[in-house]
């Protein structure tokens, strides 16, 4: 949601579609969603025609766990893509390499905004993590130092 919000994007009455169930990041991020006006369908890899539902987003968040499963004939022209998946795939020469849940070539030629994979998600993760122990730690010592003001 932060990075969204980075770059202006407002979910706000847009259709998101989210291909992952997980608690970790599916449920949450649909839920999340939901909370800022979006109509939201969640969706898996078992889903029936899932390639139609995934063609139907305007935000397109997939944490599906498969790699480059969602390829650009599943992406709405236009569309906002966020690839949370990681993948570590072997190619022909035998060199192992990170890949996402999205094709990153096909789909970069259709969408509007597409999270690369590495360095998308996983140095935003990292960073909100940090974010949140700071906060946490503040409202801590904010806590502790309201009696000493009181006092």
């Amino acid at each position: 949601m932060r990075l969204l919000q980075a770059y202006g994007i407002d979910p706000s009455g847009q259709h998101a579609v989210v291909i992952g169930r997980s608690i970790l990041v599916g449920k949450p991020i649909a839920l999340m969603l939901l909370e800022a006006d979006a109509t939201v369908t969640i969706a898996h890899s078992r889903t029936p025609n899932l390639s139609a539902i995934a063609r139907s987003a305007d935000i397109l968040i997939v944490a599906v766990g498969r790699p480059e499963l969602v390829t650009a004939d599943m992406v709405k022209p236009g569309a906002v893509v966020i690839d949370v998946g990681i993948n570590r795939v072997t190619d022909p020469t035998g060199q192992g390499r990170l890949v996402g849940d999205v094709d990153f070539e096909s789909v970069g030629q259709v969408a509007q905004f597409l999270t690369p994979v590495p360095g998308g998600i996983g140095p935003m993760t990292v960073t909100m993590l940090l974010h949140n122990t700071v906060w946490s730690y503040s409202q801590r010592l904010k806590d502790r130092a309201l009696p000493l003001l009181r006092g």
